[in-house]
């Protein structure tokens, strides 16, 4: 009988950093923080994870639409 591979939360860490990175690097978020950064000052003290899930959210609700 085959084990099956679990997903551990150290993998699941492992892959949202590097997706957060993989995002930061696109051209989309680079604009979308640019026109951000202009209009509001408090995104300066945001991780990027908060960026990286504000910039998603905002993506997908455009995208619902």
């Amino acid at each position: 009988m085959a084990s099956t591979s679990l997903t551990h939360p150290q993998s699941e860490d492992a892959t949202w950093e590097s997706l957060q990175k993989v995002i930061a690097a696109s051209s989309g978020f680079q604009r979308w923080l640019a026109e951000r950064a202009l209009a509001n000052r408090q995104m300066q003290n945001s991780s990027l994870e908060q960026l990286v899930s504000r910039y998603l959210r905002e993506t997908l609700e455009t995208l619902a639409y």
